[in-house]
């Protein structure tokens, strides 16, 4: 994509997060199927913004980092263990 179209985009990439937590928030109370998705949603997006793939999560990530011994990837598995059992583990299958 051309420079001049990202930078006619950025507006909408301001807006869009903004919408997406407003639906999130309103999907909890209403559909919590729905909340998990755009949870997800915003993973792969900190996922990509960390030079990661867009197809996977932070989590799933940090499983591989693990298994490679990288401190980084221990740490948090080790902090994501505490509010979900083997959440790393899980997220990489």
């Amino acid at each position: 994509m051309k420079r001049w179209a990202l930078v006619l985009i950025a507006p909408v990439l301001l807006i869009a997060p903004i919408l997406a937590f407003c639906h999130f928030v309103w999907a909890i109370l209403f559909n919590p199927a729905r909340a998990v998705r755009i949870a997800v949603g915003f993973d792969q997006l900190a996922n990509v913004a960390a030079n990661g793939s867009s197809t996977e999560t932070i989590s799933s990530r940090a499983y591989r980092a693990q298994q490679e011994g990288r401190r980084w990837g221990c740490i948090l598995c080790r902090l994501l263990d505490k509010i979900e059992k083997d959440h790393c583990r899980k997220a990489a299958l």
